[in-house]
């Protein structure tokens, strides 16, 4: 474990039950209730979408809920599934079977507690926000036009996958639409945005599936005119009432290399979600989540739920602030949650099949809308070209092709951007006859450094890593006049750090420099920078003497060879 250093992993669990008391948990006792009854028509909503059998989300949101709950870093987070998810799981079905699927999320998982073991949890904090921003929106869009089937009850089958052939699909046949089934879904509609009005504690969602399935139930007892609305159990069957024993899946190279950038996609979306639904719970409560033992905890949840059937985990924003709200502060609450589930799934799974798929489409509609964060998205249209090209970018990926490609994509385009903003602030300067030895310091001496002629000083201010590397090779042949200098100072007192091609490009210099008989001095190299010098073997290139701590001393010395 040297490679690792110490795992960084403290569940929340085990140091909260330390000061635990009965009024704590009568807290997290009605929390981890109302969460529970908040999360059984998302669960059910979100498995639907992701395409497969509302049992499969009850399943992953009792498992991976209380996996979150017990081993994550977060006091509050409620894990389960999430919207976010229901794009790549979709595609991972229609393209390997639920077996694939399984076999992405278990390696999800592995991923998931690897980040957490080397410590990079605070690493996936720092993704840009309008790539965030960009894929969740184009998720949002993505979830709202899956819903138009059951919404208008188009009754079609095979419908593509693929942003645009769907809509051309949708448009062709809108003259199909079921008015009853429109109806249904325009009442719950109404109810799920009205309520929070009534109460922002009564969960509007759950409010409108009871409501509306008692209406279509109870109508359907005098009349025919909803006798043609679809309801869960008309598609699926009466749903299983038992726990399914764990399974295991073939875990093959080919499989491996078939599903890994799948695994990749669910992992960095999992992390960024669960993260910053931890970030937002914080800043609420107060509390401080450890991010690396949030990831090994989630990691550890999506390892576990593929063995039942299960969907991708991650924390849930919306059910961890219905457990803030509701006075929810340690994991208890998420175990209770849980528990509550899972009581729903033994006793109450035949009134389930009565819900009709319209009011699951207008719930997901709601998530959408809620996901699309429209406000962020007209704010960061205020914001650099740079940023909003990257949301475009990100949202368009999202949409037309699919969520592996745009993680891909906004990943790499994070990374381009943080090197030109990095090149952007690095400088490299020419000093001329004069120089102060405090420049760019808070001394408040200064000492005025006389630089002989033959004499030429640079200064690298940043990181000089492959991009800059070429910049200063670029300034060094054209502030090269007539006259060959016979020393050359490198000031690097504001280097924090040096790559491979930085040290190709400095080895070349001080070659090519020698060879025409000018010496190299280095300034100001800090001790880490030094210490990969030496391991590359300038120590043989360049004197001992050569390398300096201090401009003076190294002026000093350029002059004294300058004269000679």
């Amino acid at each position: 474990m040297s490679l690792l250093g110490k795992v960084d992993f403290r569940p929340k669990l085990f140091s909260s039950l330390r000061h635990y008391s009965a009024s704590i948990f009568r807290d997290d006792l009605v929390a981890g209730v109302v969460v529970g009854i908040v999360a059984l028509p998302l669960a059910i909503a979100f498995a639907i979408a992701s395409g497969v059998s509302p049992t499969v989300g009850l399943i992953t949101a009792i498992i991976g809920g209380f996996m979150v709950s017990a081993f994550g870093g977060c006091s509050v987070q409620i894990g389960g599934p999430t919207g976010a998810f229901i794009v790549i799981v979709y595609g991972i079905i229609a393209a390997h079977g639920l077996e694939g699927l399984a076999i992405a999320t278990f390696m999800a998982g592995i991923i998931l507690v690897l980040l957490g073991l080397f410590k990079l949890g605070t690493v996936i904090k720092f993704i840009p926000y309008p790539i965030v921003v960009g894929f969740t929106a184009g998720i949002a869009l993505t979830i709202f036009s899956t819903q138009m089937n059951d919404f208008f009850g188009l009754g079609l089958k095979g419908v593509p996958s693929e942003f645009i052939p769907k809509w051309g699909v949708y448009f062709h046949n809108f003259n199909q639409i079921d008015w009853p089934t429109l109806i249904v879904g325009l009442v719950s509609l109404v109810i799920i945005v009205l309520t929070p009005r009534v109460s922002k504690k009564l969960p509007g969602a759950l409010i409108a599936i009871v409501l509306v399935t008692l209406m279509v139930y109870v109508l359907n007892k005098f009349t025919t005119f909803f006798s043609g609305v679809e309801t869960i159990g008309a598609r699926f069957g009466n749903l299983p009432t038992d726990l399914p024993a764990p399974h295991g899946f073939e875990l093959t190279m080919a499989n491996i290399n078939n599903l890994l950038p799948s695994a990749f996609t669910i992992a960095v979306l999992g992390a960024i979600e669960s993260l910053l639904s931890a970030t937002v719970a914080d800043g609420v409560t107060g509390s401080r989540t450890n991010s690396n033992t949030e990831l090994i905890g989630q990691g550890m949840a999506n390892i576990v739920v593929p063995m039942f059937g299960g969907i991708p985990v991650t924390g849930a924003i919306a059910r961890t602030m219905t457990n803030i709200s509701n006075g929810g502060r340690t994991p208890v609450a998420g175990l209770i949650h849980a528990v509550v589930l899972l009581l729903i799934f033994l006793f109450l799974m035949s009134l389930i099949n009565l819900v009709p798929m319209a009011c699951l489409a207008a719930v997901l509609i709601v998530v959408a809308y809620n996901m699309s964060g429209w406000r962020t998205v007209v704010g960061i249209f205020r914001n650099p070209k740079s940023d909003v090209a990257v949301l475009l970018v990100t949202f368009l990926l999202t949409v037309i092709f699919d969520l592996t490609i745009a993680i891909e994509i906004g990943l790499l385009l994070a990374v381009v951007l943080f090197l030109r903003r990095v090149m952007e602030n690095t400088a490299v300067k020419v000093y001329g006859e004069q120089l102060d030895a405090a420049d760019g310091t808070d001394m408040s001496h200064h000492e005025v450094l006389d630089v002989k002629p033959g004499v030429s000083v640079y200064e690298i201010d940043g990181p000089f890593f492959f991009g800059v590397a070429t910049k200063f090779d670029e300034m060094m042949r054209t502030t090269v006049g007539n006259v060959k200098p016979k020393v050359r100072i490198i000031r690097m007192r504001k280097v924090p750090f040096i790559d491979s091609t930085g040290l190709h490009n400095l080895e070349i210099l001080v070659k090519s420099s020698m060879s025409e008989g000018i010496d190299i001095v280095l300034s100001g190299v800090q001790p880490n920078v030094k210490e990969t010098l030496m391991h590359a073997g300038f120590d043989k290139l360049i004197p001992a003497d050569h390398i300096c701590d201090h401009i003076t001393t190294a002026v000093r010395m350029a002059n004294a060879v300058a004269e000679r």
